[in-house]
């Protein structure tokens, strides 16, 4: 990716102007030397940011026309209580319990424009959160809630700049969240996939596919 070249890049051009200002220092050529230093310097912490901001988008998934995101299987524990078995790619799969008659999947979309797409920045995606929801609007504020991470962000959170300072990044064409919401039954399984549009969901298997057809 660009930006881990130019990390690199930045970083052994501070280091090596760093550097070369504490040996001019040394030698007592304060001037030149405390201008070499202080620049090396400011290099090396924007060739710091620049890392940070490369660890961030490297959580998220390559957005291309079609990506599959993950497959979720459910067991019913008890009334309106179901567990949910979450496999993504490339991962040991996960389990939660989410309470209600729906489970909902929400994802967040980050797309570039202009020079950043230059330096190699592809649009992605990541999940952000599941959670349980009710068919019945008046249970949602008294029966029992659950919702579960899935997002956990390293570095400087792009999607949430991009959203409060729109004229900071230009260069972000689009932030965006999205959300697949579909019923739970015990045995279900479905796949989620992530398009340019949001996310979608298709049911794998007869018991799915028979509670999609009753909840519609």
């Amino acid at each position: 990716m660009g930006l881990d070249l130019a990390f690199i890049i930045l970083g052994l051009l501070g280091l090596t102007l760093f550097i070369l200002g504490i040996r001019r220092i040394w030698h007592w050529k304060m001037l030149s030397g405390g201008i070499q230093g202080i620049t090396g310097a400011l290099l090396i912490s924007l060739a710091l940011l620049v890392a940070s901001v490369a660890t961030n988008l490297h959580t998220y998934q390559r957005l291309s026309h079609e990506s599959p995101v993950a497959t979720l299987r459910f067991e019913q524990l008890g009334p309106q209580h179901f567990r949910a078995i979450v496999a993504r790619s490339e991962a040991v799969a996960e389990i939660y319990e989410l309470y209600g008659d729906e489970w909902q999947l929400d994802a967040r979309a980050l797309k570039w424009k202009g020079f950043a797409t230059v330096l190699g920045l592809d649009s992605g995606f990541q999940l952000e959160r599941l959670s349980g929801r009710y068919h019945n609007v008046q249970q949602e504020g008294t029966a029992p809630r659950s919702a579960h991470v899935l997002y956990q962000g390293e570095g400087i959170d792009i999607w949430s700049l991009a959203r409060r300072y729109p004229r900071w990044l230009p260069w972000v064409d689009a932030v965006y969240g999205s959300a697949t919401y579909m019923p739970m039954v015990h045995g279900a399984r479905y796949q989620v996939n992530m398009t340019q549009s949001g996310l979608i969901t298709r049911p794998l298997n007869p018991a799915a596919r028979k509670a999609v057809e009753e909840w519609q």
